[in-house]
């Protein structure tokens, strides 16, 4: 069963003839350990406090039955890691000049590139973004309100950003071919005729996700790794 906040999403699971439906990650209308699994891939990192990044994770935990297992992906500070560069950073001169784009309002990215409302965080904020610091990250916090814009297939300079999704074409009419033409953010064309959005990401550092984590008492971490530019999570419901 699948669930996301887009509904144009949704009604494209539903015209593949699978289960999903249209709700929030702070509150899933699903019964409380009544999960075998569930995955959580390039969500958490859209939500604006650590307060509410800690509830979704909270709430993906009370989903699960106990030993039940969940699997966390979030977009990463750290786009070259070990001295290799993610896929996301090496596609900045690839076929095409590939960039993030949303077709007919729906988002469509892959799981690289996905794995990216400001205001103040507490205490709880505070302590992962140290506890981040002191494991190197190199992090810029933002000072006010104004969010810097990510300049894609780049490397991060703060945790807190937006960044620019480009339209694919407009809305397919009736009769139409589903193939539009994607330009390159900031040519000519792609300025005259792919509008803009731009999305608001947390970025997180090395430890970040996984001390969260470990700050709830109902799942143990089984594992914790980078993957293609993204920090990942495996808990397990105690």
């Amino acid at each position: 069963v699948g669930c996301d906040r887009s509904k144009n999403l949704v009604d494209i699971c539903g015209e593949k003839n699978f289960q999903a439906f249209v709700c929030d990650a702070l509150s899933v209308p699903i019964r409380s350990g009544s999960c075998d699994a569930c995955i959580s891939i390039a969500v958490i990192h859209h939500f604006s406090t650590a307060e509410r990044r800690l509830a979704t994770i909270r709430e993906l935990a009370r989903l699960l039955r106990p030993g039940g297992m969940a699997l966390i992906y979030v977009w990463a500070m750290e786009q070259e890691y070990k001295n290799q560069k993610s896929k996301y950073l090496k596609e900045k001169n690839g076929s095409k000049d590939k960039e993030e784009e949303i077709s007919t309002g729906v988002a469509q990215t892959p799981l690289s590139d996905q794995m990216p409302d400001s205001s103040k965080d507490s205490a709880c904020s505070d302590q992962l973004l140290n506890d981040s610091k002191d494991k190197g990250c190199d992090a810029e916090p933002v000072a006010d309100s104004r969010l810097p814009v990510h300049t894609n297939r780049t490397s991060f300079h703060s945790q807190d950003l937006l960044v620019p999704w480009h339209l694919k074409g407009g809305p397919k009419k009736k009769g139409e071919s589903a193939d539009t033409v994607l330009f390159p953010a900031g040519s000519k064309e792609s300025q005259e005729l792919s509008p803009v959005f731009h999305r608001y990401y947390h970025v997180f550092c090395e430890g970040e996700l996984e001390a969260a984590c470990r700050s709830l008492d109902c799942v143990r971490v089984q594992k914790s790794y980078y993957d293609q530019g993204n920090w990942c999570v495996v808990l397990e419901k105690l």
